[in-house]
């Protein structure tokens, strides 16, 4: 096989490998993906099931998305961001978040350049910089009074960078970013004219007492913002694969044809799902959801009380520090599931120095009787 640089620093995505160890056996905790078991909104359920049945959906058109879901998340974009996105012009449809990463990274980089990221963060994200051919330029998270706390020092010694992509809170920390954050974040942006891509994936799932910070509400931010969004975990819709992107006018004529190219057209039948959930007056049962897994979040922390976990401020998941506890983050996740029926991945592939020492706990598909065992599993793993 000849090479190919693309790929020379990009590493491997290892849930799968986790989840293969684990098999179908019940007694083992799930904790190695972003899975849940809380169930999505009953409107787009029934939409879809109504998309299907009329043929609806069935249309390779528009390529960019159907115009009333493109309505509905510039009506939600509205309330979150105070920004009104023209929605034929400025909101482009993906299938999934995730797939949007590389258009916009596509769009706003170019080989060789530097974007900021955290470390730890999400795999998807630091890996797709790689294959884009851009360079990662990891800004540590730092563990303060058991949360996770942005290095603001580390990044006001960023000289050069086309883009920052942050998500808050993120996945695999559960950090959440306060005001000052964000002006390090707009600080940044303005010294060095890059974009920030924000990776809103899980920007409402912020637990009690923390703040819910919108960066386009922060001085300097809303123009230099590119948002990528999903229906995958606020609104519990995994298997719909519908995200989308949103941003400045110029910028989104670049993306809209890297959007197209990558994957022509989300599905039809689960955009019309995805706008019955933003429309749903009910709120589609984010808040509720987001309480479930504070719930869950709590329960791990009591059970594991004593070792080296660091709490989240929002999301599904919470790292555990393996080199704390005498094993590297491999030989922890592999302790786990074979003597305490635990899968959890290591964070090998998701930063560098800091990332790579801790084991993640996914919560979203294990309730909270099941977790409550997490303590006596945990100390068969170490024993």
């Amino acid at each position: 096989m000849r090479p190919n640089s693309r790929f020379a620093d990009v590493q491997p995505f290892d849930i799968d490998q986790v989840a293969a160890a684990a098999g179908a056996d019940p007694d083992v905790l799930r904790m190695e993906n972003l899975d849940t078991d809380v169930p999505p909104p009953p409107a787009a359920v029934q939409a879809t099931r109504a998309s299907l049945a009329e043929g609806t959906g069935n249309s390779w058109l528009p390529f960019t998305g159907l115009p009333q879901l493109c309505e509905a998340i510039s009506a939600d974009l509205r309330v979150r961001t105070g920004v009104h996105y023209d929605p034929l012009r400025q909101i482009v449809i993906t299938s999934g978040g995730t797939s949007a990463v590389m258009p916009v990274l596509l769009s706003t980089t170019e080989p060789g350049d530097s974007v900021v990221l955290t470390d730890p963060t999400y795999a998807g994200l630091l890996q797709r910089v790689r294959l884009a051919g851009a360079r990662p330029a990891l800004v540590p998270l730092r563990v303060i009074d058991g949360y996770w706390r942005l290095d603001r020092q580390a990044l006001t010694e960023v000289t050069s960078a086309a883009a920052l992509l942050l998500m808050s809170p993120s996945m695999p920390s559960g950090v959440v970013f306060d005001e000052q954050d964000w002006a390090a974040v707009a600080a940044t942006c303005e010294r060095t004219g890059a974009y920030l891509v924000h990776d809103a994936a899980m920007e409402r799932i912020v637990y009690a007492g923390h703040p819910r910070i919108n960066p386009c509400r922060v001085d300097g931010l809303a123009e230099r913002t590119i948002v990528i969004g999903s229906m995958s975990k606020e609104y519990r819709m995994i298997g719909w694969r519908i995200g989308w992107v949103a941003g400045p006018a110029d910028i989104m004529t670049r993306i809209r044809v890297a959007a197209i190219y990558n994957t022509t057209v989300a599905s039809g039948f689960h955009q019309l799902g995805a706008a019955a959930a933003l429309t749903d007056p009910s709120g589609a049962g984010v808040d509720q959801a987001v309480a479930e897994y504070q719930a869950r979040h709590d329960t791990v922390i009591r059970q594991l009380a004593g070792l080296p976990v660091v709490r989240a401020a929002g999301g599904w998941s919470c790292l555990v520090d393996a080199e704390r506890l005498g094993h590297t983050a491999q030989d922890l996740s592999a302790r786990l599931l074979d003597k305490g029926r635990v899968a959890a991945t290591p964070m090998t592939a998701w930063g560098e120095a800091v990332a790579s020492r801790y084991v993640r706990l996914v919560y979203s598909a294990e309730p909270v009787e099941r977790l409550s065992e997490l303590r006596d599993r945990f100390t068969a793993a170490l024993g």
